[in-house]
């Protein structure tokens, strides 16, 4: 399978103090061919989309160093990559070796997304796992030159899919997600970490004229993990 343009783009993409999961391999975790089979596996994805008629693209801030790091799925952890997979009717499945890891973001956001059939991508501000420096296993947030390179992704995205809204997961995401709609509308709902969960399923059930449901509450009662995504 070739890559697609846009995942060529995102691919080369190199900052310091960052994890590209579709270049870099962590050799603690990753298979050995982890980077070229995590790119192609979002090639199908956004090959899919541009294919379909997209009621939105959530948007959130980084790859999380428990989610997207490891998978190269926005908001998707290892027990969720053939489950996001499925649902664009393609194949992919876990790069990374060991136990599955359970990233608590990305339990939340499915647990909301399994209720919603109508088609929805999923992205974050920058594309890559930004971490600080010596300890690749943590989160921070991007930097400005970073924002701006994933800025000008996110707005290629926007161009290819076309999708009816945008729905920025986080007040960060949100800032970005706005200057770069190009008026495809924006719609804020609060990031499920923090103390948000309760308040992100509900905005979520809102906006999809959902019954409000408490599944991910059962398997993550507040308070909070933190973590981002």
């Amino acid at each position: 399978m070739s890559i697609h343009p846009f995942v060529k783009t995102v691919t080369s993409l190199r900052f310091e103090n960052t994890f590209n999961p579709y270049s870099d391999r962590c050799e603690v975790y990753d298979r050995q061919d982890a980077p070229q089979r995590r790119a192609k596996a979002l090639s199908a994805l956004v090959e899919k989309a541009t294919q379909s008629t997209v009621d939105a693209i959530w948007v959130g801030r980084d790859l999380g160093y428990r989610g997207g790091r490891r998978t190269g799925l926005a908001l998707t952890d290892d027990v969720r990559v053939a489950h996001h997979a499925q649902r664009w009717d393609v194949r992919a499945e876990r790069q990374t070796v060991g136990e599955a890891v359970v990233e608590r973001t990305a339990s939340v956001i499915w647990g909301m997304l399994d209720q919603i059939e109508a088609p929805v991508f999923l992205w974050n501000v920058f594309p890559l796992h930004p971490h600080e420096a010596g300890f690749p296993f943590t989160n921070r947030q991007h930097n400005a030159r970073e924002r701006q390179a994933g800025e000008e992704i996110l707005s290629m995205l926007i161009a290819l899919l076309r999708p009816r809204r945008l729905v920025a997961v986080g007040n960060d995401a949100f800032a970005a997600a706005t200057r770069v709609a190009n008026q495809c509308p924006v719609t804020l709902v609060r990031h499920p970490s923090y103390g948000g969960q309760r308040q992100f399923e509900k905005q979520v059930a809102e906006l999809y004229q959902l019954p409000e449901c408490a599944a991910s509450l059962a398997l993550f009662p507040e308070p909070v993990a933190r973590d981002v995504a």
